[in-house]
């Protein structure tokens, strides 16, 4: 093997790539923090540099998530429902997928197919609805309002989110959660 490099562009983006490659060929279990570094070219040193174990490469991205929400909440327009605030919030956010729509696919694989990696989800998500929290109380929402939206946001992105991952809806994300937030409301309405 050649000489390896100490700063390589994109280190990040090329260890992402290899884990996600090296999770749908062999799974998550059976690959080794070694091969990711190997697949990519760069050395387990350069690994630990960006992610703390080979978990997180698959959700190095909640708190870009997380900071892009809080920023929606505190920007969104004054007058709106608790409820709202966090859809405008979830709506805005989805710029962060781009054109990462494979990427969010075979992700969302992995994760469905590992225990231990649904559970790390879940972990992710409840800090998110704490953070959403937060900044709606910073706006003035009282709790239990406050919590009751942000936990609802949580959950109508996280359904939003694997149905668009899944490949199984052709709309953008942000459609997908705009969908999911009114049928949220329909089922509130109790009509």
């Amino acid at each position: 093997m050649g000489f390896m490099s100490r700063w390589e562009p994109n280190a990040r983006g090329r260890l992402e790539l290899a884990a996600l490659e090296l999770y749908s060929e062999r799974g998550y279990d059976q690959t080794t923090v070694a091969e990711i570094a190997k697949r990519a070219g760069l050395t387990e040193r350069t690994f630990f540099r960006h992610f703390a174990d080979k978990r997180e490469v698959l959700f190095y991205g909640a708190g870009m998530l997380q900071q892009r929400l809080v920023r929606g909440i505190d920007e969104a327009p004054a007058g709106l429902a608790p409820i709202d605030v966090v859809g405008t919030a979830l709506e805005a956010a989805t710029e962060l997928f781009g054109e990462r729509t494979a990427m969010a696919q075979q992700r969302q694989a992995i994760v469905a197919a590992n225990p231990e990696l649904q559970g790390r989800e879940l972990i992710k998500l409840a800090a998110l609805a704490v953070a959403l929290a937060d900044a709606l109380r910073a706006r003035g929402v009282p709790d239990p309002a406050a919590s009751l939206a942000a936990e609802a946001g949580v959950a109508v992105f996280k359904i939003a989110f694997q149905r668009w991952a899944s490949g199984t809806v052709e709309r953008p994300l942000s459609q997908v959660i705009g969908e999911s937030l009114a049928e949220l409301k329909t089922v509130t309405a109790g009509n």
